[in-house]
């Protein structure tokens, strides 16, 4: 089954515009490079805290016969993420997952 691709973290709210746009040129230049991925970007505000929760999913069509998400992928993701450190507040924590049904 082809794996996937979850990384989380945190990001002042005032950061959020600029975090969006880079987050989607990212994904923009990586499905340039791997076709047929599938990136999405999502958000849970904390409008108390100031601090949102962002989530990055990375996925693969089976059809593709690639295997979902590489490990060459996932280093490439964090490599390209490392442009906008400055934008998040801690680490990036990724996970990756097989699907089972």
């Amino acid at each position: 089954m082809p794996r996937e691709l979850y990384v989380y973290y945190r990001a002042a709210a005032l950061n959020a515009d600029a975090l969006q746009v880079a987050v989607s040129a990212m994904h923009d230049h990586l499905r340039q490079s791997y076709p047929g991925l599938h990136a999405r970007l999502l958000r849970r505000t904390d409008t108390a805290a100031g601090v949102d929760t962002w989530m990055e999913t990375y996925t693969r069509p089976q059809g593709l016969n690639t295997g979902g998400v590489t490990d060459a992928m996932c280093a490439r993701i964090e490599q390209e993420a490392a442009a906008w450190h400055h934008l998040r507040a801690g680490p990036r924590h990724t996970e990756l997952f097989e699907p089972c049904a």
